[in-house]
């Protein structure tokens, strides 16, 4: 076993505090990663204060990890130490299923295991990235250009992936309008990627002080969603949406603006049950969807755009010491726009 240390939640209501546990040995098809960073995720505050439910105490939060392999099993091909390494959202899944085989692991039928707050195959906890190393399969770790940040690659192995894969998948490009709900962690992502495939992009935001950063980041037009004339000048315009905001809002009010057969697609995760009346859907014949990150190969094509395209997160590095201010700031929306941990903030 490997002694490993990091941060933890042992209930949902303490703050976090240093935790010392082990990892298993690398296998053959294992590697061992120094983690050098760890993106701060929304979902990391949701499952660590048990608002979704199902939470495993001690808990060591982060699915959005870059560092060093520091060994390679040896039936490893992809990497050798000393390599970038990058970690995501599942750290496993059965291999087997009709989803597995279409590369489609998170959808997982026997169901993907995740990187923290789960249990493998065997039963055992997983830990997260607010740690000095993690052990995974290769499959399930990512190669990232030596030209990016890694800092600024972190928050691409969630936030990344989760607005990248939906965009993939309703084919966002040229001649569509698209809209982006929220401008924050993923939804700041959604506006780099949506601009990048060469759609018209629409950002809808409660706050005007943030048009200008809106446009900034690729949107062609900032909707103020509080705005009535503002939402009706878009009504019945739009190809498709997608929705990146965590907090409860109108999904009524939403829809209005997704034209005859297009999708509405959820990607944010209120800690409440949406609410949406049958009208918004049926009207214009809608598809109201949603979509978790992308499979493995889905993955690591993005990271490859990523650097061929010079696309990474906009970040605020913080420290450990510094973490209850920065969870503070992610519910209140005050970070522009993903935290990302420096590990050299932890102490052994």
């Amino acid at each position: 076993m490997i002694a490993s240390h990091g941060y933890a939640a042992h209930d949902s209501t303490s703050p976090l505090s240093a935790f010392k546990f082990n990892r298993r040995d690398p296998g053959p098809h294992d590697i061992l990663i120094d983690i050098d960073y760890a993106g701060i995720c929304h979902s990391d505050i949701h499952q660590a204060r048990d608002e979704w439910g199902g939470s495993i105490y001690p808990m060591v939060p982060g699915h959005e990890i870059v560092g060093h392999v520091a060994k390679a099993g040896a039936a490893v091909k992809k990497f050798k130490e000393g390599d970038r390494a990058a970690v995501g959202v599942f750290v496993d899944s059965c291999g087997k299923c009709p989803n597995c085989l279409a590369l489609e692991q998170p959808y997982c039928e026997q169901g993907a295991i995740g990187t923290y707050n789960a249990k493998d195959y065997s039963g055992n906890p997983t830990y997260g990235g607010y740690s000095n190393n993690i052990v995974v399969k290769e499959d399930f770790a990512y190669t990232f250009a030596a030209s990016l940040d890694p800092a600024a690659v972190a928050p691409l192995l969630c936030a990344g992936i989760t607005t990248y894969s939906p965009l993939r998948h309703w084919k966002v490009g040229p001649g569509m309008k698209v809209g982006i709900v929220g401008l924050g962690g993923l939804g700041h992502m959604a506006l780099k990627f949506a601009h990048h495939f060469g759609a018209h992009v629409v950002l809808f935001t409660t706050s005007p002080n943030k048009a200008a950063d809106a446009k900034r980041l690729g949107a062609d037009e900032v909707v103020i969603s509080k705005n009535p004339d503002e939402m009706a000048a878009q009504k019945g315009k739009l190809d498709f949406v997608l929705d990146a905001v965590a907090a409860p809002h109108d999904l009524d009010q939403m829809l209005s603006v997704v034209k005859l057969n297009g999708t509405y697609c959820m990607v944010g995760l209120p800690d409440k049950p949406v609410s949406i009346h049958p009208f918004s859907i049926v009207t214009n014949r809608r598809s109201f969807a949603g979509s978790m990150v992308g499979g493995n190969p889905q993955v690591q094509e993005m990271l490859d755009l990523c650097a061929d395209h010079n696309i990474t997160a906009d970040i605020e590095l913080t420290t450990f010491d510094q973490l209850p201010q920065a969870w503070d700031r992610v519910i209140k929306g005050d970070v522009k726009y993903r935290f990302v941990l420096d590990l050299k903030s932890l102490k052994p």
